[in-house]
């Protein structure tokens, strides 16, 4: 009878103990300048077959914002899909909502990350039969050695105006809302980034070339082959920012914001039979409620009239479609072989 009973506070005091910090009570760092425009790069070639997209981002730091650089990452499961975290305007801040990965592309506040990711859903590929097929016409699988490929260019819409603008809501951010697919995507099952890509943040994070202050919104190191791989042979070097970056948005440090806002604590529910129930995580934004969707979207190359499905672009601050999964690609030729010679 005792032995039970110790097993069973056990197994609770484990539950508990796996459930984040953040859970329980949380603190906002308390941002109010935007992040920087995402830098315009070369996607680099996917290493090797079941690799997945993690498009690159700004992320917050005692320093201010630094550049994550995309990277191809191993998919945790077979079936799942990569959703980008990103930024959003709430309660006179901006707060980073984290990426997750899930059966289905969920609400990633209508930034163009480029590369499959155009703002609404993601048509870089798909899963058949238990393995990845790739979209050679948006993503970079190379020469030959990714056999799990198809060719669908009728995803690619090319405009002549763009804004890489990184976040959304507040002044020059998206407009877009959640979708009622995406919404429908945000109850499903998520797991959360991989250990890979928390490496990766966090040699990121290490970097001080990476700084914004440091790189003016174009970062030497914009993409990697592989997660935390900086070294030449992966590293691909931004191309361009993507546009003005504000003193302000350079010069920002956690020093220089206003004191953190602290969430109430919240805990676990811990029910007669021992079960718990976790409660959302304080780091993370509810869904958002509304469910229409009216939005159109404008997007291009203004530096190139002949885009490639390898460069990064990202979206306008309008609104992209909710009648279609098609995001906007505005691309060049690969510039695969322009790596390869680096």
């Amino acid at each position: 009878m005792h032995s039970t009973r110790f097993t069973r506070l056990l197994v609770l005091i484990v539950l508990i103990l796996a459930i984040p910090a953040a859970s329980f009570a949380g603190v906002f760092v308390s941002i109010t300048v935007a992040p920087p425009p995402l830098p315009v790069y070369v996607q680099p070639v996917c290493p090797q077959p079941g690799y997945m997209w993690s498009p690159g981002y700004w992320a917050w730091g005692d320093d201010g914002y630094y550049w994550v650089p995309g990277t191809w990452v191993p998919a945790p499961a077979v079936g799942l899909l990569w959703t980008p975290g990103y930024w959003g305007w709430s309660g006179g801040y901006y707060r980073w909502n984290a990426g997750y990965w899930g059966p289905h592309i969920g609400f990633y506040g209508g930034v163009n990350y480029g590369f499959g990711y155009g703002g609404v859903g993601f048509v870089g590929g798909e899963w058949r039969h238990g393995g990845f097929f790739y979209n050679s016409a948006v993503v970079n699988v190379g020469g030959g050695h990714i056999t799990n490929v198809y060719v669908n260019k009728t995803v690619i819409v090319n405009n002549t105006t763009v804004n890489r603008v990184s976040y959304n809501g507040g002044a020059g951010g998206t407009r877009s809302v959640a979708t009622a697919t995406e919404q429908r995507a945000a109850q499903e099952h998520h797991v959360q980034a991989t250990p890979q890509q928390t490496q990766h943040e966090t040699a990121a994070a290490r970097n001080p070339q990476l700084l914004a202050k440091n790189n003016g919104g174009k970062p030497a190191i914009a993409a990697t082959a592989r997660p935390a791989d900086f070294s030449a042979r992966s590293a691909v070097p931004a191309r361009a920012a993507g546009g003005k970056v504000e003193a302000a948005t350079l010069k920002a440090s956690a020093k220089s914001m206003p004191p953190p806002v602290k969430s109430p604590a919240v805990a676990p529910r811990v029910s007669s039979t021992g079960s718990v129930t976790k409660p959302a995580s304080a780091g993370q934004s509810a869904p958002r409620p509304q469910v229409k969707s009216t939005v159109t979207s404008t997007t291009g190359n203004s530096h190139s009239t002949s885009p490639s499905p390898h460069v990064q672009n990202t979206a306008t601050g309008s609104k992209p479609s909710a009648k279609t999964s098609a995001p906007q690609q505005h691309n060049e030729k690969p510039a695969a072989k322009e790596k390869d010679k680096r």
